[in-house]
C-alpha cells in the first residue's frame, strides 16, 4: 500500500470541493476493476434462468450503465466523455467473477467510472438471485488496474 497522500477533494480548512483539473491536458485513461459475487453453486448453474431473466446479461448491462452515470451517483466526481465500457462476466464454480473496463480521453482519470460498473454489475446479479439464495455476498471490490498516456 502506498504512504498516504493530502486528499484531493478536502481543503486545508476541512471543506470538500471538486477539484479543479481545467489545466491539466486531457490524455487517453483506461481504468480495470474487480468484484466478485460468492454463492451456492446451484445458484451460480441458474443466473440465466431466474424467473426475473438471465441474470448475466442484466449484470452486464447495469455496469455499462452504471459506469456512464458515475457522476450522477458520486457527489465530487466530473462528468467524463466514456470512450469505451466493458463489463465481463464469468462464472466459476460457486462465484461470479466480473472485470469492468473503462476508458476515456479526459482530464481526470476513470478509476470511479470502473469501479462502479464492477459493482454495479455484482449488486445486479445479487438482487436478481437473492430469491433464491440468502447466503450470497459481494466480495473483492478493487481497482486491478489504471494506466494513462505519458504527456
Amino acid at each position: 500500500m502506498s504512504a498516504p497522500r493530502d486528499l484531493s477533494h478536502v481543503d486545508s480548512a476541512g471543506a470538500v470541493h471538486m477539484v479543479d483539473v481545467g489545466a491539466k491536458p486531457a490524455i487517453r485513461r483506461r481504468a480495470v476493476a474487480r468484484a466478485t459475487v460468492r454463492m451456492a453453486a446451484e445458484t451460480a448453474e441458474r443466473l440465466r434462468t431466474l424467473p426475473k431473466g438471465d441474470a448475466l446479461v442484466t449484470a452486464q448491462l447495469a455496469g455499462v450503465l452504471a459506469a456512464k452515470r458515475t457522476s450522477e451517483l458520486i457527489p465530487l466526481c466530473h462528468p467524463l466523455p466514456l470512450t469505451h465500457v466493458d463489463v465481463q462476466i464469468d462464472v466459476r464454480g460457486a462465484a461470479v467473477e466480473i472485470e469492468a473496463v473503462a476508458e476515456t480521453v479526459a482530464q481526470t482519470g476513470v478509476e470511479m467510472e470502473a469501479l462502479v460498473a464492477a459493482s454495479m454489475a455484482a449488486l445486479t446479479v445479487y438482487d436478481m438471485a437473492k430469491a433464491i439464495d440468502s447466503g450470497m455476498s459481494v466480495e473483492g471490490v478493487h481497482l486491478a488496474e489504471k494506466t494513462k498516456e505519458p504527456s
